[in-house]
């Protein structure tokens, strides 16, 4: 019975002494305590591993009881079963090497999610992703059909109810409603290192200013255009004498790199979100 405990709320003396002093008087243990103020000391964070084996406390009674220290600290909260594997759709167009990364490390179980479906606006990738057994849902994307295209779209992933959406290369912006739906739920690879090059063909935008790093970024999706709070980035240098063919193949590496260990954060409930930051647990 291993549950993440996760707080924000204004900083103030007694919130660590309180949230232990709790879980340890319903026999919990606290397996991992993880705790940040923000730059002006005006917001705390915080993320517990606990185990409630030994404990007397249901999950709904731990909810009851836990909320008169809630209302005290004015905390915005939840307490996440850790041993429930998040449901996941995945979204990819011709590009298969983060979604094989993705479904590689999931069917080794390095990667704990129940992937749902594969949805794709291109047939390409149908064999590779049933090959793991894994449904693939191809969603043709005809000109002058975006409206109808996400409809349908938005109408599937409705009926599964997931609670992560990873655009694995996804070359499609998402409407307005969608984002909406699944605000701080969308989680993109973008293959620069943003805020710089964003949009379409990104390393082509390196390659042309003789940059000395290229790198990629994964980020939460918001309306506007690879803006949405960053996750992770990592990056790679290269020189004048790689190609723009180098630049794709040695940004592969970093995408795949980059978009797992984004996912895992989130799986793990590390990855709390300030404004228009992110606070990160690892």
């Amino acid at each position: 019975m291993k549950y993440h405990l996760i707080i924000s709320c204004p900083d103030r003396m007694g919130i660590v002494a309180a949230v232990s002093s709790f879980v340890a008087s319903h026999h919990g243990l606290i397996l991992e305590a993880d705790q940040y103020v923000d730059g002006e000391g005006k917001n705390f964070f915080m993320r517990y591993e606990i185990d409630l084996a030994a404990s007397k406390l249901a999950y709904e009674t731990f909810h009851k009881k836990f909320e008169g220290i809630a209302s005290e600290f004015n905390m915005n909260w939840s307490l996440v079963d850790a041993e429930r594997k998040k449901k996941v759709v995945v979204f990819v167009s011709k590009h298969g090497h983060c979604l094989e990364d993705l479904l590689y490390r999931w069917q080794s179980g390095e990667l704990a999610c129940d992937i749902q479906l594969v949805i794709s606006n291109h047939n390409d990738l149908k064999e590779r992703v049933e090959w793991y057994g894994i449904p693939f849902l191809h969603i043709p994307l005809h000109e002058g059909g975006k409206a109808e295209h996400f409809k349908m779209i938005g109408d599937k992933v409705s009926s599964l109810n997931p609670d992560l959406l990873i655009l694995a290369r996804y070359m499609q912006i998402l409407p307005k409603d969608l984002c909406d739906q699944y605000e701080s739920k969308i989680i993109n690879i973008h293959h620069s290192f943003l805020p710089s090059f964003v949009g379409a063909k990104p390393y082509h935008q390196a390659y042309d200013k003789g940059v000395k790093l290229i790198g990629a970024t994964a980020h939460f999706v918001t309306q506007e255009l690879d803006q949405g709070p960053i996750i992770a980035q990592d990056v790679i240098e290269v020189s004048h004498r790689e190609s723009l063919e180098d630049y794709v193949k040695l940004g592969k590496d970093i995408e795949k790199k980059v978009l797992i260990s984004a996912v895992k954060q989130y799986l793990d409930d590390r990855i709390l979100i300030q404004g228009h930051k992110t606070i990160v647990f690892k």
